[in-house]
């Protein structure tokens, strides 16, 4: 098998990049907003989370539509942000991180909500007891019990960003250099003459991206664990 290409070389570099910063970005909000549907009870709560996995039952295409009417240039926000800020999400890099952000977003923060479920509240009440307050409660002892499933989350959400296609190509479009990801390079080979080597490259690439972030995070819960739990 051949070498890996520069434009095969541009196309996971652009991967790693969009799938690194959509899983940065998406953490905190992730937490924040696990933290309240596990810990508050208030009115629309069931469709607050209809919408969150919202994307994972839609065609990732309508998802990628929604996003270009909304964060287009012409959008509501995108035209806003584009007039005012200076900002474009549509056809760049920043928009296929935001793409690859809403959809792995339900996949990041499910775990991390379950863990803050299984956070024993006693131990939450014990500290307020002592005097903590509530965001100290929260740095102090919710987030570091929950440290395993922020992990998974963080993981899982990467992993489907790595992978992320039709909402993607539907935003910011295939463009080599910018926005083409390896999801999108491999749709682009597999309609080319003679791209089947380069797409099984890139598929391998996939895999083992995949494999090497899904151990990585099943190290880090357990070393996670282990410190917890003082062994």
């Amino acid at each position: 098998m051949s070498q890996i290409t520069a434009e095969e070389w541009t196309a996971i570099l652009l991967s790693l990049r969009v799938a690194t910063i959509a899983t940065l970005v998406a953490t905190p909000l992730g937490i924040a907003i696990a933290w309240l549907l596990a810990r508050r009870d208030f009115w629309g709560k069931a469709a607050v989370e209809a919408v969150i996995y919202l994307p994972l039952v839609l065609p990732p295409v309508v998802t990628g539509y929604l996003l270009l009417l909304t964060f287009g240039r012409k959008g509501l926000v995108g035209g806003w942000l584009a007039d005012h800020l200076g900002i474009v999400f549509a056809f760049r890099w920043t928009g296929a991180a935001l793409a690859c952000g809403v959809m792995s977003f339900p996949l990041l923060m499910r775990p991390i909500r379950l863990s803050i479920e299984a956070v024993d509240r006693k131990l939450e009440d014990a500290a307020s007891t002592l005097g903590a307050a509530p965001w100290r409660v929260f740095l102090t002892v919710t987030l570091p019990l929950a440290l395993p499933g922020i992990l998974a989350g963080m993981v899982f959400g990467f992993a489907k960003a790595i992978g992320e296609f039709g909402a993607t190509i539907t935003f910011v479009s295939n463009i080599p250099g910018e926005t083409q990801t390896i999801s999108a390079a491999i749709y682009t080979l597999t309609q080319t003459p003679d791209g089947d080597a380069a797409a099984f490259r890139l598929v391998l690439v996939s895999i083992g991206i995949a494999m090497v972030a899904l151990i990585a995070s099943e190290i880090l819960a357990r070393r996670a664990t282990r410190r917890l739990h003082g062994y």
